[in-house]
């Protein structure tokens, strides 16, 4: 290895040998790997928190693509590349899995989150550039986020996406038609006489009714569509690249299977009324689209209810 350490390191009256350094390096928690620019394992050190890693100490000599899959092995050629461009920390956040590692049963068998700390060496290693790519595992950090997240996004009642998450994804939607003018339909749909069932059965039951309508949804609708609880007993659901005559059909499906699973439920009679509507050029945020989703749901209450009307 080029600009290998002397025998002896000074900082300040503390002396430390290169056998004493060595083994500082290699009692650390997390692994640091040196990293040449064609890839190839220099060094490794540390990865002594057995909790998170395995020995790595077999890697050294090969290369990141006699060890994953092209892809994966590519996008860290590429972030090596970044930080020896750049001179500076670079830190990016990757996940690993076995699907990334050549050699069945070679890698982990669930996804792993790591954040990489990656710093370009001011030295040769074997004739070539390299890095010190420091790897800490977040797994455990990642899974809070997501449940913080997630707690964020999902009505507590019926586990589906709240208003907040809702409108962030109208936005989303609205800002892809403008661009691609890829369309997106929304329906605004909620159950008939809601009252009466609280009214006449008590909030229970209607909790149970709406909760049994979450699952309809979850069940019959598309694997793309976006579901949420808007308020009450009003849903809203997101349905990208659909045109409005095809969300109309859909819709209608949905409204003819409500009333078999409150019976089943509940022992209870009652219907939904909907509106649906799709983008159009003047729209200008989430709340546009809505609005006429909603006109549509008050028409569909005006004419009788038990009906899907569209804008």
């Amino acid at each position: 290895m080029t600009g290998a350490l002397p025998a002896r390191h000074l900082r300040g009256d503390r002396v430390f040998t290169q056998q004493q350094l060595t083994s500082i390096l290699s009692s650390l928690p997390d692994p640091a790997f040196i990293l040449t620019r064609s890839g190839r394992y220099a060094a490794i050190f540390g990865g002594k928190d057995l909790r998170h890693y395995h020995d790595g100490s077999g890697l050294v000599g090969l290369t990141m693509y006699d060890v994953l899959k092209e892809e994966k092995a590519r996008w860290f050629a590429a972030e090596i590349e970044r930080a020896l461009a750049s001179g500076a920390l670079h830190i990016v956040e990757y996940e690993l899995s076995g699907a990334d590692v050549k050699g069945a049963g070679d890698g982990p068998g669930h996804s792993i989150w790591f954040e990489g700390r990656v710093q370009a060496l001011p030295f040769q290693v074997e004739g070539e550039d390299a890095v010190v790519w420091v790897a800490s595992n977040i797994t455990g950090k990642n899974e809070v986020q997501q449940q913080l997240r997630q707690l964020s996004e999902t009505d507590a009642l019926t586990g589906l996406y709240n208003r907040r998450k809702l409108i962030e994804t109208l936005d989303q939607r609205l800002t892809v038609f403008e661009r691609e003018k890829s369309q997106t339909s929304v329906l605004v749909f909620d159950l008939d006489n809601f009252k009466r069932l609280n009214d006449e059965m008590g909030h229970h039951a209607g909790d149970t009714a709406l909760i049994e309508i979450a699952r309809l949804c979850r069940q019959h609708l598309r694997q793309d569509d976006m579901i949420a609880r808007f308020g009450g007993d009003e849903f809203v659901v997101v349905m990208p690249g659909t045109r409005q005559t095809d969300a109309l059909e859909i819709a209608e499906r949905l409204r003819e299977r409500v009333p078999a699973i409150l019976r089943e439920s509940l022992r209870y009679e009652s219907t939904i009324s909907g509106g649906v509507a799709e983008f159009g050029l003047p729209d200008r945020s989430a709340s546009d689209i809505l609005k006429r989703a909603d006109e549509g749901l008050y028409l569909s209450k005006r004419s009788g209810r038990n009906r899907v009307s569209a804008l």
